[in-house]
């Protein structure tokens, strides 16, 4: 029941989203949720009708969909359009300022926030997981694997399904051998900064051969557009193997490995195993929110696991633009929590979301505050 609740929800928030281009709020509120007292500060109506665009990341899209739904019921006057266009394109759009705010799941590095021409700020919104997910259509057990096994298919070094080192870790399983196919991200992506990070961090042939990031130059596969795309191509090419964000491959039925952590144990995505990746690092974040928590420490943590962060400037050239971005984000590390975990996400952990709440508070435009 908790799986089919999740995947109404993700083609209900898609396709709103996809029908009406900015969010057009319905004005009934009675889906919203109450206001939390700290939330409940952040929001005021606005005189006027603002429009607000965003693009970026593919991996929060199902999740911001919804926020932007279910805030535009409280909030009719707010018009928020989030394109999901990869977090590449999204951090040079907010470079370039041709958006409002920008989303990626890889946080900027030095090079890229010196390029701007202004301070960019990482709020951290919802807790996600890459997941490695296949087409095996007569496999009916969940596989496991390990990083060295992972580097080694996306590598092109194992080519087969029923190769030794798959067999090893799946006795039971009774592998094809059908040719692997590989299927990637074709466009600067998040995602692939996540998943290419968990890589270099665990397997030195794929951290000297390939490296991390948002774009890299795959040995092997073919390329898909976003987390849709991959999700599709994967679900339409028996013998394919890709990586996904959790709510793509349960919207389309898609298994997922079971993954080999730091700890050695083998972890399936889930929100606990995510939560659990992200134990601890409220303690060690830097000042700045921009970390990494792929191959986090501990038996229950699932090691492909990440932050997605939106990004603003510090000092906003709009007033009234700059904060209604920053009451809507508040309102998402709050409120919009309480879709997270229908949707695959995990929530924030309340010391980062009392971080989040003092870069919020940090905000200006033209040298007034925001919140």
């Amino acid at each position: 029941m908790r799986k089919a609740s999740a995947s109404a929800l993700v083609m209900s928030a898609v396709s709103a989203v996809a029908l009406l281009g900015a969010c057009k709020g319905s004005g009934d509120s009675k889906g919203s949720t109450a206001s939390s007292t700290s939330s409940n500060a952040a929001i005021q109506p606005t005189d006027s009708t603002i429009s607000l665009n965003g693009a970026g990341a593919t991996f929060p899209f199902p999740l911001y969909s919804k926020w932007i739904a279910e805030y535009g019921k409280a909030n009719p006057k707010v018009k928020v359009n989030y394109q999901s266009v990869g977090s590449g394109a999204g951090i040079k759009q907010i470079s370039d300022r041709t958006v409002d705010f920008g989303g990626s799941d890889a946080p900027m590095n030095d090079e890229q926030l010196g390029k701007a021409p202004g301070k960019i700020v990482h709020i951290p919104t919802t807790l996600g997981a890459v997941v490695v997910t296949y087409n095996l259509p007569d496999v009916k057990s969940p596989l496991k694997v390990s990083s060295e096994v992972i580097a080694g298919m996306f590598l092109g070094e194992i080519k087969k399904w029923n190769d030794p080192k798959l067999v090893a870790l799946n006795p039971d399983a009774k592998l094809p051998a059908t040719p692997v196919t590989i299927v990637h991200r074709s466009d600067g992506s998040g995602t692939s900064a996540v998943f290419t990070d968990y890589l270099a961090k665990t397997s030195p042939a794929w951290k000297e051969k390939v490296g991390s990031g948002t774009s890299v130059a795959w040995p092997t596969g073919v390329g898909g557009k976003g987390n849709e795309g991959v999700t599709g191509s994967i679900k339409t090419t028996p013998g394919s193997l890709g990586y996904v964000e959790l709510v793509y491959a349960k919207q389309t039925n898609l298994p997922t490995m079971a993954i080999k952590n730091a700890a050695g144990k083998f972890v399936d995505p889930s929100l606990e195993s995510v939560s659990s990746a992200a134990s601890g690092v409220a303690a060690t974040i830097p000042d700045d929110l921009r970390v990494s928590i792929t191959n986090a420490p501990g038996d229950g943590a699932y090691p492909i696991a990440a932050f997605t962060y939106a990004l603003v400037y510090a000092d906003g050239q709009s007033v009234a633009k700059s904060e209604a971005v920053a009451k809507f984000l508040w309102w998402g590390i709050h409120d919009g929590q309480a879709f997270s975990e229908p949707l695959h996400y995990a929530k924030l952990p309340p010391e980062i979301v009392t971080k989040a709440e003092a870069k919020l508070k940090s905000l200006k435009a033209e040298g007034k505050p925001l919140l």
